[in-house]
């Protein structure tokens, strides 16, 4: 199915798209900047910003249907990593979600929402009546991915969640990340357990990094060699950032990587994990993270 759509000057096509055997979505503005949007865990697997991809997706991601897309935006959900009982990183991101209809988003952008609601095999393993509802926005230069959580049940619910972004880069050793400067993190590839380091100067990177910083006051600025720069933001209830690279060492155990994919990406997460969400009935939740290419 394609369509186009024209409101006033903005003009938009929305075409359901197969994507290595799996039910997608494509959106294209006018202008040339587009998102495909796999159905399996409303996962954004590509984002053309003013010309350029802009998410990594690994040449070896599964599509089975069962396992976990390597790369553009997973949605961990209701679980972030093992911080629980759950299959890693929950169970939102191996679920079918579905997709409303697309609609334009003021005079030049798109916007889609895509659904998640409790089933019988979600409520085995994680017993809450629950909708989340991821939208995503498209404007020329910009994308904003935003996570809704309603409790629809008459108990409490606690959950984790992420985007698990996999942003692209063209040498990650020759990127860095501006905006975290003077924020105290834990670093979970530290030798030592629990080492917590403040951070001096812009992230750079070679070996793995894995870290959890706390939200920054302001947007994060991403500089790669040779391309334009990325603006990162977060909306205040996503509490903590992720940042994340397998380095050379940790990549070629990945069957889902190739061995040098670790030099082509680099996840910078918004997340709320230290402190888990609780949503009292009927209660809900949302927070947004959105890119912007300068």
């Amino acid at each position: 199915m394609r369509t186009n759509s024209r409101v006033s000057d903005l003009t938009f096509q929305v075409q359901a798209v197969d994507w290595k055997g799996l039910p997608a979505i494509a959106l294209k503005l006018g202008q040339g900047d587009s998102v495909l949007i796999c159905q399996q865990g409303a996962q954004v697997l590509s984002w053309i910003g003013r010309g350029q991809e802009r998410l990594f997706l690994s040449p070896r991601a599964a599509h089975d249907g069962k396992s976990a897309i390597r790369g553009g935006i997973p949605v961990c959900f209701p679980q972030f990593n093992q911080r629980g009982p759950l299959v890693k990183h929950g169970f939102a991101r191996i679920s079918h979600w579905l997709a409303d209809a697309a609609r334009p988003l003021g005079e030049d952008g798109v916007q889609i929402s895509l659904r998640l609601t409790d089933s019988e095999a979600s409520r085995a393993v994680w017993p809450h009546a629950f909708e989340a509802v991821l939208t995503i926005q498209l404007r020329p230069g910009a994308l904003r991915v935003e996570l809704a959580v309603h409790n629809r049940g008459r108990q409490d619910l606690s959950f984790t969640a992420a985007l698990h972004g996999y942003l692209r880069v063209a040498q990650v050793e020759q990127a860095s990340l501006h905006g975290l400067e003077g924020l105290s993190y834990w670093d979970a590839a530290a030798a030592l357990p629990d080492t917590h380091v403040t951070q001096a100067g812009s992230v750079a990177f070679g070996a793995e990094t894995d870290r959890v910083y706390p939200r920054a006051a302001a947007a994060l600025q991403l500089q790669s060699s040779g391309q334009p720069w990325l603006q990162l933001a977060q909306d205040m209830p996503w509490s903590e950032t992720v940042v994340w690279n397998p380095g050379p060492a940790l990549c070629a155990t990945l069957k889902d990587m190739e061995a040098d994919s670790w030099q082509q990406m680099l996840c910078v997460e918004a997340a709320a994990i230290d402190a888990p969400v609780v949503l009292a009935a009927d209660q809900r939740w949302q927070a947004a993270q959105t890119f912007e290419c300068f």
